[in-house]
């Protein structure tokens, strides 16, 4: 969402923004907002020491009932399928604001997978006034659920615009042909299907003893419970979560990146990263269509055997790492501050 905050502070004559933050992670939150300058207007510090969902919820709906009451907004803008958008955006339809969803209409038609994101975001598109879906396949989700075509404008995601803010505000780093960086955090993986993804990952860095796997490893404990396999190879390096310029630095070096984050599968195809994705399904499919990406789950001789195709063969590696970034254009907030100020607004073809 940064850079929408920073385009629409670009117009004070028209917008006037109030940035607020649940803190939903606390760990995660206040790096990035540094890197862009920005600072929680609002800042509701809901985060608890082994939260549950429905504890956490609970919290959310308090605390942005107060600030929507406070405020007083014409709009409130959510981004993605975190509990914190659910939480808000259903608060905002019970206050009768209007929302806008960025990152509208991504779907996977399976409640389970992955949970429980994929019913935070159908019940954020529900209530929404304003879809902003990234491409044209989630824009087609949001028709076969009947949302009106007068709601639904496609404009690209704006994890692209961020992800070339930052990249253009460092040196390229030297490019590592033996860098392999690794994400994992969906909470439908936790136990034994993350234990078998990690037992391929193992594999993997034994047979390239000379290359380098990287894994910022996410706070929630169940992660870390499942790192056993790969906590004494000598090539894997397990780091706490990095700081956004430093987790791009090492996506822009890397040769292949392993994740079951959605953001990270937007975000690798912009450096012509091949993918695979620890998950069964994705609500991006269409980085799997442009071939850009594939679906691995979280088994262990798939994830070992796809992988070690992609480091051993040059021509299925190229195909992968040249096929374009079907997911934004570095635009969307240009685009999503043009349609909340009403102005014509030429959609993204992704």
């Amino acid at each position: 969402m940064a850079p929408v905050v920073l385009r629409l502070r670009q117009e004070p004559e028209t917008f006037s923004v109030t940035l607020c933050a649940t803190a939903q992670h606390r760990s995660l939150l206040d790096s990035p907002l540094g890197l862009f300058g920005l600072k929680p207007d609002v800042d509701l510090d809901l985060m608890r020491p082994n939260q549950t969902l429905n504890g956490l919820c609970s919290r959310i709906f308090e605390g942005v009932d107060a600030c929507l009451d406070e405020q007083r907004p014409d709009w409130l803008l959510v981004q993605g399928d975190t509990t914190t958008v659910m939480a808000a955006a259903l608060a905002g339809f019970h206050r009768r604001v209007r929302v806008a969803h960025v990152e509208a209409g991504l779907r996977t038609g399976d409640l389970e997978n992955p949970f429980p994101e994929e019913m935070n975001r159908r019940v954020a598109d529900l209530v929404s006034s304003l879809h902003l879906p990234p491409t044209r396949w989630a824009a087609e989700a949001l028709r076969r659920e009947s949302i009106p075509d007068s709601q639904i404008h496609v404009t690209g995601n704006t994890v692209v615009d961020a992800l070339l803010w930052i990249a253009g505000t460092e040196p390229a780093p030297v490019a590592d042909s033996k860098l392999v960086l690794i994400t994992s955090h969906r909470r439908e993986s936790f136990g034994e299907p993350m234990q078998r993804a990690f037992r391929g990952i193992a594999r993997l860095a034994r047979r390239f003893p000379d290359h380098s796997f990287v894994f910022p490893v996410h706070p929630n404990p169940s992660v870390a419970a499942a790192l056993g396999v790969l906590r004494d190879l000598p090539n894997v390096r397990l780091v706490e979560p990095a700081d956004y310029r430093q987790f791009v630095s090492w996506l822009r070096s890397a040769r292949l990146v392993l994740t079951d984050s959605g953001g990270v599968q937007e975000e690798a195809p912009t450096f012509g990263k091949p993918v695979l994705v620890l998950r069964e399904t994705t609500e991006r499919p269409e980085g799997v269509e442009r071939g850009v990406a594939r679906l691995v789950g979280m088994d262990e001789r798939r994830i070992f055997e796809e992988a070690e195709r992609l480091l051993t063969d040059e021509s299925a590696y190229a195909g992968m790492a040249c096929a374009g970034n079907p997911y934004g254009d570095g635009r969307a907030a240009e685009r999503i501050a043009g349609l909340l100020a009403g102005r014509p607004v030429v959609p993204f073809g992704g």
